[in-house]
């Protein structure tokens, strides 16, 4: 009774605080939890005339049909490797760019290089695309400076599935590398300056006192942004992949997300597609608590 008397008192006391949380809460509720009982379609011939409660239940069959169909193996193929040259090229991005901005030693210049590097978050995949088709197209500037400055010919780089990988993730640092260093900055505010002095007084230079002191300070930071990045390893954006596709990249550019509104909206398979999205959550929760456990074995605090 005292108990919950107590925490009557806690909820009346801070009620204004749990009004705050009470909008975003509702946002993971609605989007978020509500529609994961949706995901029995992938269990069913589902019908949106019969609906969820008379559609047929066929079990595992969807499920089964991920591994026989030739076209869901490439897609995960294109996703897999997509996603390991974003982790690869991408993710240190942000942590070199840290490790630059923490360098720098006047407070304006840093804050103007702060501010430009993050301005690219905040346009939408729908912009950034359309600079990037203006710039990169037959008659675009990047195709007439090859051609002015090294003589070359037009590269169909919009075209060409061999460009499409690297521009993809070429987008990605140019959008995300600014707002990605404001994680570790902080976690590299927390350093202790007697450090480096100790460190300078040993005769210690420049590189030796960030890989000896700045990358270990931050080394926690990087572990637990890296194991969050894996559990999303499947998902590498709709919207960019979407905006880049077209008839001659196709193949080598349809990952998971993509071949799921293909199959679900355009051809209406409910189910396969969401047996494919089912498939593609339960992956990433098994590798964000496979690195997570890998992580505390070796010393390091982990997500949970």
């Amino acid at each position: 009774m005292k108990a919950k008397n107590a925490v009557l008192t806690r909820l009346r006391k801070e009620r204004y605080l749990y009004l705050l949380l009470l909008p975003g809460l509702m946002y993971f509720i609605v989007y978020r939890y509500i529609p994961m009982a949706g995901n029995v379609i992938a269990f069913q011939d589902f019908s949106a005339f019969q609906g969820f409660l008379h559609s047929d239940w066929v079990g595992l069959k969807h499920f089964k049909k991920i591994f026989e169909d030739q076209e869901v193996i490439r897609v995960i193929w294109n996703t897999l490797y997509l996603s390991f040259l974003q982790i690869v090229f991408a993710f240190p991005m942000s942590i070199v760019l840290s490790l630059m901005l923490n360098e720098l030693r006047s407070e304006r210049y840093k804050r103007l290089i702060q501010s430009l590097v993050y301005l690219p978050h905040f346009l939408s995949w729908v912009v950034v695309v359309g600079i990037v088709t203006v710039f990169l197209k037959s008659e675009g500037i990047v195709n007439k400076l090859l051609y002015l400055v090294f003589g070359m010919d037009q590269v169909s780089f919009l075209t060409e599935p061999g460009w499409f990988m690297p521009l993809i993730v070429l987008e990605v640092i140019w959008k995300e590398t600014g707002w990605g260093t404001i994680i570790f900055l902080a976690a590299l505010s927390g350093v202790d300056p007697s450090l480096y002095e100790a460190a300078i007084v040993d005769g210690a230079g420049r590189w030796k006192q960030i890989w000896h002191i700045t990358l270990p300070a931050i080394r926690s930071t990087i572990i637990i942004l890296l194991i969050l990045r894996l559990g999303s390893v499947l998902d590498v954006g709709f919207e960019q992949i979407f905006l880049m596709l077209n008839s001659l990249n196709m193949e080598i550019g349809n990952v998971l997300d993509t071949f799921v509104y293909f199959k679900g909206i355009e051809k209406s398979d409910f189910s396969f597609a969401t047996a494919v999205g089912l498939f593609k959550s339960l992956v990433g929760f098994i590798l964000i608590i496979s690195a997570n456990k890998l992580a505390k074995k070796f010393g390091e605090e982990g997500v949970f």
